[in-house]
C-alpha cells in the first residue's frame, strides 16, 4: 500500500504538468483531486424499542473525510488507463453501520473508522473502438475522464478494477453523493445489490455499444468473499454478479431525456430466509447476531432484480428522475443495503435559473419496501448484517431528502441538506427520524 501511495504522489506531480486540457484538444494525460467531509446530526426521536441492529434513538453525529487523486494516461489510440488512491475515515451513527435501508451518506461505505486509512480504489483500463458518427466533446474531471473526443457510435471496453456503478445506472441528476444527493437510494436503486466488496469496488470488465439514440451495457463483476465483508472472492467464474441494461435517448418538446432497464443477477453462497427462519424457531433465544445467517449459508444461489431508471430535461435549468426495481428477495444481502424493492424520484434546479450558475437545489421521494421472505425473518426477531430491531411492525420505508448546494469558488461547493426518515428499518414503532447534513467538497 505504502509503494501505491508513493507512486500515485510521483505520478500525480508528473502528470500535472501534461494535462493539458485548456490549450488542446486532447488531454494524455491528466492529475485531479477531490476533497469532501460530510457531517451530520439526528436530533433523539421516539422508538419503542431499541435492538442489537437498531439506531440509537438519542442524539447523534456522525461524520466521513475523504480525498482521492484521479491518475489517467493514454496509452495508445483508444486508450485510456486509471489509478486512483483514497484516503478515508470517518464514524457513522451507533458507531456502526446499522438501522437503515436508506443510508444518509453515501461516502460512509468507504471510511474505516476514526484513523484515516489509504487504499488503492480504482485501476483499470478503457478501450474505446470508434465506429463512425457524430463526434462528442469529453471534458476532464474527477469522474476518470480525460479531456478529448469520441464518436457518437463506438464501442467501450472497460477492465480492471472498478465499481459497477462506474458503467452502469448512470443519470445526470441524481448520481454523484459527493455534489449530488446523499442518501443511497438516491445514487443508485436502494435495491441494486451490485457486486462489490464492502468499500463498492471490484474486479471484472463492462462492454458498452453505443448506436445512434442507443446504448447497450453488459458485464461481470467479483462480489465479496463473505456477504457485506471487504476481501474479494477472485473466483469470477463461479461467484459473480452479471448485469445488462439497454438505453434509450429521446427528445421531448425539444428536450432530451433517457430511459434506462436494467437487469442483474448475483451468484454466490448466500443464506435463505425461509432456511434462517426454520433454524431461528429452533433455536430460540439461543443466538446472536446474525446467527441464523451465518448457520444455513452454504449452496450457491442466485439473486436477480430488474430495475427502470428515466431522466427528462425540463428546461435549461431543470431535471427529473426516477428509479424503480424489483428484487426476488429471498436471500440475504450480497454486498450493498437490506431493501428488496425501491423508488426513488425528484427534481434537480440549477442555480443559473436565480442567477447563481454553480449553486443548486435538488427535492426527492424515496420508498423502500421488504419482501416477505425478508419482513417474516425480522418479524420472527432476525438480525441481519444492517438491520434488526429484535421484533418488526413492518411498515414502508419513506424518506423525503432535500439539498441546497452553495458554489462558494470554482470547484469548491458547501451543501446545506435534510432528510426526514418515516420508519427507519421498516419499522413504524420507530421514528421518524430528522437528519441534517453539511457536506464540503472541493475539486481540481
Amino acid at each position: 500500500m505504502r509503494f501505491e501511495i508513493c507512486c500515485s504522489l510521483l505520478l500525480m506531480c508528473g502528470f500535472a504538468s501534461l494535462s493539458h486540457a485548456d490549450t488542446t484538444d486532447e488531454e494524455e494525460a491528466s492529475a485531479r483531486l477531490q476533497v469532501t467531509y460530510n457531517w451530520q446530526k439526528h436530533p433523539a426521536f421516539q422508538a419503542a424499542y431499541t435492538g442489537p441492529n437498531s439506531i440509537i434513538p438519542t442524539s447523534e453525529k456522525m461524520y466521513t473525510f475523504a480525498t482521492t487523486a484521479y491518475l489517467g494516461m493514454r496509452l495508445w489510440q483508444g486508450s485510456e488507463v486509471y489509478l486512483d488512491t483514497e484516503f478515508s475515515q470517518g464514524v457513522p451513527f451507533s458507531t456502526n453501520l446499522v438501522g437503515m435501508g436508506g443510508f444518509t451518506n453515501g461516502d460512509i461505505t468507504r471510511a474505516a473508522g476514526a484513523k484515516i486509512t489509504p487504499y488503492r480504489q480504482r485501476l483499470f483500463l478503457r478501450q474505446t473502438w470508434s465506429n463512425g458518427g457524430e463526434s462528442q466533446r469529453t471534458e476532464s474531471g474527477v469522474n476518470n475522464q480525460m479531456a478529448g473526443w469520441v464518436d457518437r457510435n463506438r464501442v467501450v471496453l472497460t477492465v480492471g478494477n472498478f465499481s459497477t456503478l462506474d458503467v452502469f445506472d448512470p443519470n445526470t441528476y441524481a448520481k454523484d453523493a459527493r455534489t449530488q444527493f446523499m442518501n443511497w437510494g438516491n445514487w443508485t436503486y436502494a435495491a441494486y445489490d451490485y457486486a462489490a466488496d464492502a468499500r463498492g469496488f471490484g474486479w471484472g470488465f463492462a462492454t458498452e455499444w453505443y448506436q445512434d439514440d442507443w446504448v447497450l451495457r453488459f458485464g461481470r463483476m467479483t462480489g465479496p468473499a463473505l456477504p457485506n465483508g471487504l476481501p474479494v472472492d477472485q473466483s469470477i467464474f463461479k461467484h459473480y454478479g452479471d448485469q445488462i441494461e439497454i438505453e434509450h435517448e429521446h427528445s421531448l418538446f425539444g428536450h432530451t431525456g433517457r430511459v434506462r432497464v436494467l437487469g442483474w443477477r448475483d451468484r454466490a453462497k448466500l443464506a435463505s430466509f425461509s432456511d434462517a427462519l426454520v433454524w431461528l424457531k429452533a433455536n430460540p433465544g439461543n443466538y446472536t447476531g446474525p446467527a441464523a445467517l451465518l448457520a444455513v449459508r452454504g449452496s450457491e444461489k442466485n439473486k436477480f432484480g430488474v430495475g427502470l431508471n428515466i431522466e427528462q430535461e425540463i428546461n435549461s435549468n431543470t431535471g427529473f428522475f426516477m428509479r424503480i426495481m424489483q428484487t426476488d428477495g429471498r436471500t440475504e444481502t450480497y454486498a450493498f443495503t437490506e431493501v428488496d424493492g425501491s423508488l426513488s424520484t425528484g427534481v434537480t434546479v440549477k442555480g443559473g435559473a436565480w442567477g447563481r450558475s454553480d449553486d443548486g437545489v435538488g427535492l426527492s421521494l424515496m420508498r423502500n419496501v421488504l419482501s416477505q421472505d425478508r419482513r417474516r425473518f425480522l418479524e420472527a426477531g432476525g438480525i441481519s448484517f444492517f438491520i434488526g430491531d429484535g421484533r418488526l411492525n413492518y411498515r414502508p420505508e419513506d424518506i423525503f431528502e432535500g439539498y441546497y448546494s452553495f458554489g462558494l469558488a470554482k470547484g469548491v461547493w458547501l451543501t446545506a441538506d435534510y432528510q426526514r426518515m418515516q420508519n427507519p428499518a421498516f419499522n413504524a414503532d420507530r421514528g421518524p427520524i430528522d437528519i441534517y447534513a453539511l457536506r464540503f467538497h472541493s475539486e481540481f
